[in-house]
């Protein structure tokens, strides 16, 4: 339990990681690629505005004043230096889509062919802007003539594809660091816990074992006073309450023991005939309590484990199911074989139950009818050690209840 409680403490803290770097790193790279294509946009326009040139005001540069010590004039949200670091070309089409003007005078990687051809394909496309392999273009409306204009955003685009990829980076290193540290510190996170559940186990065998040997002089006790005195209400009532704390006393120990790992004697074994010896043997009881039990097991199914906790875990379901059915009706069983998987199911007739109950079912101590009634001689008990038999053997159990008037409880054991 130590050991699941660790891996689903580290596996929280790996799943919520990711998402924290995603909105982190992802949120900074898509703010710096939305600037790229806003100052791109920007350019395009200035451009656009002016016939595919810069204005002559920002393509010359601010004369120097005669004060060295004073900054030259700036122009708001402009860089004095974007008229000669852009490169950029421009192509006019008439309105059938065929270039009539090409200038590539500011930009050395793209020739006229190549730009006529850019500017068709654009074209074809119908879009008013977006990019064309590294160049971001816009497309300009003025009369019947349409102008494209390409601006060379290959620069930005590497370094944000360099951004992009240290944030990966970044995230990966930064994953596996906090991995290791909670696979190295996880354990002394659960320790506390780990130390109480490994002192409420030892405190449960021990009592146990204490209580064994006085139940046992009360038992005797009991019985050397009928030989002596006869039958007596008052003594076979010592005698019932004797039994009943014997067999809590016992079920708790189980219930501890059943809590390792791993169970403590595995070995091969049949489960079908296991079954099948359970089934006959609760034939009496369902007839001494007018109920029936129907069984149907498939032969030939083994499984390896525990075989005195597997039928421990039989004869707590098959228990259950008649204790539980509703007078004049019975249990069904059934084991079969799915997948990887050996499947025992067990079903009847019960007062109604809903799903929030059946929720509750495996819980220490939990019984369904809140006024403990001691007829039925359960302690809330035999469900959740089953579930400890089921965990120790790496199964699931589970109960459900489709009309609220059955209740099937299913084993899954792996072959």
């Amino acid at each position: 339990m130590i050991g699941k409680l660790r891996k689903k403490l580290v596996l929280a803290a790996m799943a919520s990681l990711p998402a924290v770097l995603l909105v982190i790193m992802g949120g900074a790279a898509l703010l710096y690629y939305q600037k790229i294509l806003t100052d791109a946009d920007a350019t395009l326009t200035v451009l656009a505005q002016n016939g595919g040139f810069f204005p002559e005001s920002m393509e010359q540069p601010p004369q120097r004043p005669r004060d060295k010590d004073a900054a030259p004039p700036a122009r708001p949200g402009v860089s004095p230096e974007l008229p000669f670091e852009t490169r950029y070309f421009f192509v006019t089409l008439d309105p059938e889509g065929e270039p009539t003007t090409v200038n590539t005078g500011k930009i050395a990687a793209v020739d006229t062919e190549t730009a006529m051809e850019y500017a068709r394909a654009v074209w074809q496309t119908g879009r008013e802007k977006g990019f064309w392999g590294s160049y971001r273009y816009l497309r300009w409306e003025s009369g019947e003539e349409v102008m494209l204009l390409f601006l060379d955003c290959g620069r930005s685009l590497d370094s944000f594809g360099a951004l992009l990829t240290s944030c990966i980076l970044v995230s990966a290193a930064g994953s596996l660091l906090v991995f290791l540290l909670l696979v190295l510190l996880s354990g002394r996170i659960v320790k506390p816990f780990s130390e109480s559940c490994e002192k409420q186990k030892r405190f449960i065998t021990d009592a146990g074992h204490e209580l064994k040997t006085p139940l046992t002089i009360i038992d005797a006790n009991a019985e050397i006073l009928t030989m002596d005195f006869g039958e007596n209400e008052w003594i076979d009532e010592i005698q019932t309450q004797t039994r009943r704390l014997a067999d809590l006393t016992n079920d708790l120990i189980l219930l501890s023991r059943m809590e390792e790992p791993q169970p403590a004697h595995s070995q091969e074994f049949s489960l079908s005939q296991l079954a099948q010896q359970a089934v006959q043997s609760f034939q009496g009881v369902a007839r001494a309590q007018d109920k029936t039990l129907e069984g149907n097991i498939q032969p030939e199914l083994s499984m390896r484990g525990d075989p005195k906790a597997v039928d421990k875990l039989l004869a707590i379901l098959l228990d259950n199911a008649l204790k539980y059915a509703l007078p004049g009706t019975g249990a069904r069983c059934s084991l079969e074989r799915q997948k990887n998987y050996l499947v025992f199911t067990v079903s009847n007739p019960c007062a109604p139950i809903t799903k929030e109950q059946t929720a509750l079912l495996f819980d220490r101590f939990y019984r369904t009818d809140s006024s403990r009634n001691s007829q039925t001689g359960g302690y809330g008990l035999g469900l959740s050690t089953a579930q400890a038999i089921v965990q120790a053997h790496r199964g699931r159990i589970a109960a459900a209840t489709a009309d609220g008037g059955s209740l099937p409880v299913t084993v899954k054991l792996p072959i």
